[in-house]
């Protein structure tokens, strides 16, 4: 009964931080079939010590066992750095990626011996309340060819958008940001070191404020804040008129801390 719950409340909290992994996310295809899963978790100041530990040293060994199995290929926590209304919203984002979604069971199965201790000493659902579960698709995901993992990505910037025009807010990124953004870190004009994109999948509805989402990964939090450019940099205007037309809508931006991060090599 323990492992459904877990599901249920995200399948796996993810945490990013910085034992850092190969890639941010696995290799990505268009035809790809991996679901992945961000759960937000608002965890109270007096209980982040024990939930960062819980997931960090037990369930961390739970996703590694999935990872080497290739039954799940991506687990992460983050941990929200700064925001609104703070005593109501989500601090913690876990992401998982499923490379078969009808298969997450085979994650959950005894993970007690897995870990090496009781349930009641590695659940973290006691210690947090889980706020939203969104199901997504990646697209895209392009990194610094100089980029070292381990050390260069420890904060994530989310940018949310509401679109009703999903495929065609990701192609236009792909047509015309991506190829910019990457010819601009390898040529290092920006202290970004990798972005990449996704698509929400489930819920949908009005009362959802995101339907797509980018993210661009830095080395340290100033750069993520306050990003710079070289001033040689030519960016592609075409594409801001063309993407205010089919997501009119203020886009939202989060940034988290990477805690810590498993996953499968390419």
């Amino acid at each position: 009964m323990q492992k459904f719950k877990r599901f249920a409340s995200i399948a796996f909290t993810c945490i990013v931080s910085l034992t850092f992994f190969p890639v941010f996310h696995a290799k990505v295809s268009a035809q790809t079939k991996d679901i992945t899963i961000y759960q937000y978790r608002y965890v109270p100041d007096n209980k982040i010590e024990e939930f960062l530990k819980r997931e960090t040293t037990h369930w961390s060994k739970v996703a590694e066992r999935a990872s080497k199995a290739k039954t799940m290929t991506f687990w992460a926590v983050l941990q929200k750095v700064g925001g609104h209304d703070l005593p109501n919203s989500p601090n913690f984002l876990f992401i998982n990626t499923f490379p078969d979604i009808d298969k997450i069971e085979s994650v959950f199965t005894d993970v007690e011996g897995v870990a090496g201790v009781k349930m009641q000493e590695m659940e973290t659902n006691s210690l947090s309340t889980t706020t939203s579960q969104f199901f997504l698709q990646q697209r895209n995901w392009v990194q610094d060819v100089k980029a070292d993992p381990s050390k260069d990505f420890n904060y994530v910037v989310f940018n949310y958008q509401n679109t009703n025009y999903q495929d065609s807010m990701i192609t236009l990124e792909k047509k015309h940001w991506e190829p910019f953004i990457l010819k601009a870190m390898n040529n290092d004009h920006t202290p970004q070191q990798a972005w990449g994109n996704a698509v929400v999948l489930s819920p949908m509805g009005e009362d959802i404020k995101f339907t797509t989402v980018s993210y661009d990964i830095y080395k340290n939090l100033k750069d993520a804040l306050l990003p710079s450019w070289d001033p040689k940099v030519v960016f592609p205007v075409k594409l801001f008129p063309m993407l205010d037309k089919i997501a009119p809508s203020r886009r939202g931006i989060e940034i988290y801390r990477i805690v810590k991060v498993v996953s499968t090599p390419e």
